[in-house]
């Protein structure tokens, strides 16, 4: 992990500072309404993708329409506008049944202050890898989003707070800062990750906050990028918290995570990498109040390479493309844990991915995929009141998944 951050790095510092940074083409009405060029006050879009999913070791199978958004987005003038993104998980909500979730994915201001900065205020996504801010389902290869900036990066990772965005005039760098509120350690929930901890704009603890900062850099089909996150995890009052045996504190128990990434895309051919470590220094504590077996170290990384079968027999301008694309996956969400912890080694997964990806148009895209699932050895300490019926864990597997995404 060490190797890939310092990789990223030397990359980051190497390149000329002297290249253009390309402009993104808006193919959403979000896209429009971002860039001042919507030709109406008011614009709605979306997103969504369902998918068929066969289980091997299981011998099920499942459809689901995995999420459906819709973007709602209004310009009150040049310098300032709405954005907001509702979302249903699922299809549908029953009371009294689990499965499926509405909530707004966005809703924030944003306030242009020149041509190269803006301000947002409210619920927005840090930008902390590249399927936070780039999470439309016609953008990446293979049917479910990747682990890696799932369960280390809590993919869509969005909480309240103000947010400043900006790129430097004569240099192809983008940045950002952000200070939002943090997360609940009380809500940590063992082989999730941060996920469980976070708020997403409800009754969300100001007590704890958090910061977040990227630096981003282009050149030529070249992009790397280095973000980070800082922020508190308690967020009841001092007399809880010392009766919990926990520090009080606008940072109090804090989780740190670090990212880099790289991305090229040139003449068909496209390649990410991307590798994040989060530290919780203090989750002995945590342990010890909330037992939820919270680690001290989680870390993720993954590769993955495409081609399109499809770029040299097509060459007018919104070709259609047909990426053929293999990724492979490494996480462990619990790599390092405390003394009062417990290994769980199914929490260290591998996944290799492999599939086709067909965009008869940029908006729409037609997925197939298999993923390779191997993990470590499941501990049976874990196990409470198991299930005679139960299968035996099994450390390997294999999804086949079928499915559809769009945009507009």
């Amino acid at each position: 992990m060490q190797k890939i951050f310092t990789f990223a790095l030397l990359l980051f510092a190497s390149l000329s500072v002297f290249a253009q940074q390309p402009q993104p083409l808006a193919t959403t009405s979000e896209d429009s309404l971002s860039q001042n060029i919507s030709k109406t006050s008011t614009t709605i879009g979306g997103y969504g993708n369902a998918f068929y999913q066969r289980n091997s070791n299981l011998g099920t199978a499942k459809m689901n329409l995995e999420r459906g958004v819709l973007f709602f987005g209004h310009k009150f003038n040049n310098q300032i506008s709405f954005f907001s993104e509702l979302e249903i998980e699922d299809a549908k909500v029953t009371g009294g049944k689990s499965g499926g979730e509405v909530s707004f994915e966005q809703a924030y201001l944003k306030f242009n202050l020149n041509a190269n900065q803006y301000i947002v205020a409210g619920l927005f996504i840090p930008r902390i890898g590249i399927l936070n801010e780039n999470h439309l389902p016609n953008t990446f290869n293979g049917n479910e989003r990747n682990y890696v900036e799932t369960l280390i990066i809590p993919a869509t990772w969005r909480e309240l707070g103000v947010g400043l965005y900006g790129s430097l005039n004569r240099l192809p760098i983008n940045y950002s800062v952000g200070i939002m509120n943090g997360l609940s350690s009380a809500d940590f929930t063992h082989g999730t990750g941060l996920m469980e901890g976070r708020f997403e704009g409800s009754n969300a603890s100001a007590n704890n906050l958090a910061v977040t900062a990227s630096l981003q850099y282009y050149v030529g089909d070249f992009k790397a990028q280095i973000s980070g996150y800082y922020g508190g995890t308690v967020g009841v009052s001092k007399r809880k918290a010392d009766s919990l045996g926990l520090n009080s504190g606008i940072f109090a128990a804090p989780v740190a995570l670090g990212e880099a990434d790289m991305q090229y895309s040139h003449n068909g051919f496209s390649a990410k990498v991307l590798g994040t470590i989060v530290s919780i220094k203090d989750a002995q504590s945590i342990n010890r109040a909330y037992a939820n077996n919270t680690p001290e170290m989680e870390y993720g990384a993954y590769a993955e390479l495409g081609y399109d079968l499809l770029y040299k027999l097509i060459t007018h301008t919104h070709k259609q493309q047909l990426i053929l694309f293999v990724r492979d996956e490494k996480l462990d969400i619990n790599s390092k844990i405390p003394s009062n912890g417990i290994i769980d080694g199914t929490l260290d997964q591998n996944y290799i991915v492999s599939g086709l990806t067909f965009l008869p148009i940029r908006n729409i895209a037609l997925k197939a995929d298999v993923r390779l699932v191997h993990t470590g050895k499941q501990n049976p300490s874990l196990i409470i009141n198991p299930n005679p019926a139960a299968v035996p864990y099994q450390q390997n597997n294999n999804l086949v998944n079928l499915g559809m995404a769009f945009s507009f």
